[in-house]
């Protein structure tokens, strides 16, 4: 039948920089998040920390409000390295937990759909669907640990003055440093689960077991063999040894894990990721 009349036009209007184009992703994921009261009230929990250790540094500088609650500045925590880093941690903690519950279906429901390629038919590469499904983590996760993070150390730094900034400046490149390589390394682990398992409850167990079994396994080869080599294999473990490198929070025990060694084991695991991620997400898939 023919058609004599054509009344549709092309797309005239402004088009989107291609750069940004991985944050469309993020953008419809966060309407589907939000939506659920789960996710709501532990996103709230996590801002529960930053607002004690707020009071905590206000109440070392306010004579006022120490006098009122009848305290003195030595019965307070101070504000150093091992401050921050305790704040960081239970930070982290509650994105891992987060990222156990939202991780494990960031790719496994474009595969199980076959929605994959209707992405990659369009100006959009792997590489940006793969930035996509990391920003729906990494400013999510962002936005309770080194966010307030940092903002805990500028205000700490206001209120002591600039002496006391210029002086422990590490602190604010540990924060970055340390919630940073934790965001990469869950965001990683969580899509090549989420790609290799479709099943949801499989991706999070194994999310969950990578940072929990490998503990045991190397505390009983240490034992056992008189060796650390055990601890190569646990990425929990080398988050908290890279924690306590860049804190300079020396104890009387040694470091299960040297500077370098963490940070190497972390980047193997980010590596293996995205070697899992390479061979999966592909355009179209061959079955034979």
């Amino acid at each position: 039948m023919a058609v004599y009349e054509h009344h549709y036009k092309p797309y005239t209007g402004p088009l989107s920089k291609a750069w940004s184009r991985f944050l469309v992703i993020p953008r419809y994921a966060y309407e589907d998040l939000f939506q659920l009261r789960f996710f709501i009230a532990l996103y709230a929990l996590s801002f529960v920390a930053p607002l004690i250790f707020t009071i905590l540094i206000y109440l070392h500088h306010n004579v006022t409000a120490l006098a009122v609650f009848q305290m003195d500045v030595a019965s307070l925590i101070p504000v150093n390295g091992t401050f921050f880093e305790i704040f960081i941690s239970l930070q982290l903690a509650l994105a891992f937990l987060m990222t156990v519950i939202i991780g494990p279906v960031l790719i496994s429901r474009d595969l199980a759909n076959n929605g994959l390629p209707l992405y990659l038919c369009r100006p959009f590469t792997r590489t940006e669907y793969i930035l996509g499904k990391m920003a729906v983590l990494g400013l999510l996760l962002s936005s309770f640990t080194w966010v307030p993070g940092l903002l805990l150390f500028l205000f700490q730094g206001y209120l002591a003055g600039g002496g006391w900034m210029i002086d422990n400046w590490w602190i604010g490149g540990a924060i970055l440093a340390v919630c940073w390589t934790q965001i990469i390394l869950l965001s990683m682990l969580a899509m090549a689960f989420s790609a290799w398992l479709k099943w949801r409850t499989a991706a999070s167990a194994a999310l969950f077991a990578i940072f929990i079994i490998p503990t045991p396994i190397g505390l009983a080869i240490e034992e056992i063999f008189r060796t650390r080599l055990g601890h190569l294999f646990n990425p929990g473990m080398a988050i908290a040894q890279l924690t306590r490198h860049l804190f300079r929070t020396f104890g009387s025990t040694e470091y299960i894990l040297s500077f370098g060694e963490s940070w190497l084991v972390c980047l193997g695991y980010a590596l293996v990721a995205l070697w899992m991620l390479s061979r999966k997400l592909r355009a179209y898939e061959v079955i034979s």
